[in-house]
């Protein structure tokens, strides 16, 4: 890779860095044993189960339903976006053609709206279809206080709190994990396809010791 543009992907990675440290830390904390084990530990901080409807329509259950024994890629976005939103669906979709028929069938996107007052299935779904979006990748929404849970369970936020209030101003990085080996990694949305494709199998099929 051209140095300049590793320096680049360095520098939009260090907060990512920070973060997944951070998920280690509270998945083994310091001190006595926690009472829960470690894969429940991380659920319950990081994966609140609350409900989202589906761009067709169907409830379901974030953890329950979504992540629970899966292998998943995560990103935020919202329909109505004339920024980041789009050029990084674009990329995806092309991470997703790299990927091919593993995606819906042991490998799921999910892509979590920032204005789900504003975005119906309806819209998400319109969304989807004008870029492309294959089988396996669902656009979900939900109640307000639900989907902004998720946004900084999952660690989707800004250090400064004016920015972070401002919803064109998200990063566009996404989330890849393999949730029964608590393997968790992220990257910058509009780095090159085919190196997120390498990033996300590096992570998600990584053998179990």
């Amino acid at each position: 890779m051209d140095p300049r543009r590793r320096a680049r992907l360095l520098t939009v990675l260090a907060p990512l860095v920070g973060l997944l440290a951070a998920w280690v830390a509270h998945a083994r904390p310091p001190g006595p044993r926690p009472a829960l084990a470690p894969r429940e530990h991380i659920q319950s901080r990081h994966f609140p189960d609350v409900t989202l409807l589906t761009q067709d329509g169907t409830p379901v259950r974030f953890y329950e339903d979504l992540i629970k024994g899966k292998k998943v890629v995560i990103n935020f976005m919202y329909s109505r976006c004339k920024g980041i939103c789009s050029p990084v669906t674009d990329n995806l979709v092309d991470v997703q053609q790299r990927l091919g028929e593993r995606v819906g069938r042991d490998l799921f996107f999910y892509s979590i709206s920032l204005e789900p007052e504003d975005d119906s299935p309806a819209d998400l779904k319109a969304y989807a279809e004008r870029h492309g979006v294959g089988p396996g990748w669902l656009f979900l929404t939900g109640a307000p206080e639900d989907c902004e849970r998720l946004r900084r369970s999952l660690g989707f936020v800004d250090p400064d709190p004016e920015l972070d209030r401002d919803v064109t101003n998200h990063a566009g990085n996404i989330l890849f994990g393999n949730e029964p080996l608590m393997l968790w990694a992220a990257c910058p949305g509009q780095a090159d396809p085919d190196w997120i494709r390498q990033s996300i199998l590096a992570e998600v099929d990584r053998p179990a010791r």
